[in-house]
C-alpha cells in the first residue's frame, strides 16, 4: 500500500543515543529521592530475574510536563505521540561554558548562530551543548557545587528562550545539564516559560557534541505515569 500523501519521514545514517544510564550514583538535584533497585526474584531461588526500581521524575535524562511548574498544566501521560518525534538543532557552547560555568546562552549567541546556520526552524527542538555531560559521574562537579551550596552550570538566558519560543516558535528546549535555566537560576524562569505549553523541556541529555547543527531527527520514550510531573526518557537521535 502507497503511504500517505502527508506521511512524514526522515533518512538517517547512525543513531545516537542521548541518555544516561540510571544508577544509585546518578547526580540528583537537591531534595529528590534517591534511585533505588530492589531485587525480588534471582536465578538461582526462583528460576528467573526480577527487580524494581524507584526514583524520582525529574532525575536521570527526562521529560518535564507542564504540571510540575503550572496547576492547570497537562501531566507527562497527555503528551501526543507526534510531539515526542521533532526535528533538532545543536547550538555547541561548549567553549563559552569551560570559560564560565555561569554561562548563559543570550540574544546574541543565539544570532551568531543562526548567522552562521540559518533561522532556527519553527517546531525544532533546540539542544544546548555544553559539555557538562562529561561530568555525569562526579555529581559534585556535575552540579557545580560551591562552598554555600549554590550550584553553578551552564544554561539558556530567558530572553534567548523567549526569542526561540515566542518568535521562532520551537517545539521545545534540551540541554546536557541539570536544568534548562543555569544552575544560579533560583527561579527556574526559563523552565516555566516552556512549560506554559505542553512542549519539550528535556534536561540531563548526553553526547549532544556527536549531533551534527542541523538536520537529526529526536524520538522520546516516556512512561505514561499518570498525573506525573515529568517522567525519565530514552531519547535517540536519528543523525542523516
Amino acid at each position: 500500500m502507497d503511504d500517505p500523501v502527508d506521511a512524514k519521514s526522515f533518512a538517517y545514517r547512525r543513531v545516537v543515543d542521548l541518555s544516561h544510564p540510571i544508577h544509585p550514583g546518578i547526580p540528583r538535584w537537591p531534595g529528590d529521592p534517591p534511585v533505588k533497585f530492589t531485587t525480588a526474584a534471582t536465578l538461582e531461588s526462583e528460576g528467573f530475574r526480577l527487580g524494581s526500581f524507584s526514583m524520582g521524575e525529574h532525575s536521570g535524562t527526562h521529560l518535564n510536563a507542564p504540571i510540575s511548574f503550572h496547576a492547570q498544566g497537562v501531566a507527562i501521560d497527555a503528551y501526543s505521540p507526534e510531539s515526542l518525534v521533532a526535528p533538532a538543532v545543536v547550538l555547541d557552547v561548549r567553549e563559552r561554558a569551560a570559560a564560565g560555568a555561569d554561562h548563559r546562552l543570550d540574544v546574541s549567541g543565539l544570532a551568531d548562530w543562526e548567522d552562521k546556520w540559518g533561522p532556527v526552524p519553527a517546531g525544532s527542538i533546540v539542544l544546548l551543548a555544553t559539555g557538562w555531560d562529561g561530568k555525569w559521574e562526579d555529581p559534585r562537579a556535575y552540579l557545580g557545587y560551591d562552598a554555600r551550596g549554590g550550584m553553578h552550570f551552564p544554561g539558556f538566558g530567558l530572553a534567548a528562550a523567549r526569542v526561540l519560543l515566542e518568535e521562532r516558535g520551537v517545539a521545545g528546549l534540551g540541554i546536557d545539564t541539570h536544568g534548562l535555566d543555569p544552575g544560579q537560576e533560583e527561579e527556574l524562569s526559563v523552565n516555566k516559560l516552556v512549560l506554559e505549553q505542553p512542549r519539550i523541556a528535556l534536561e540531563n541529555l548526553a553526547n549532544l557534541d556527536q549531533l551534527p547543527a542541523v538536520g537529526c531527527t529526536l524520538v522520546i520514550g516516556i512512561l505514561r505515569l499518570k498525573g506525573g510531573a515529568g517522567s525519565p526518557a530514552s531519547v535517540l537521535a536519528f543523525v542523516p
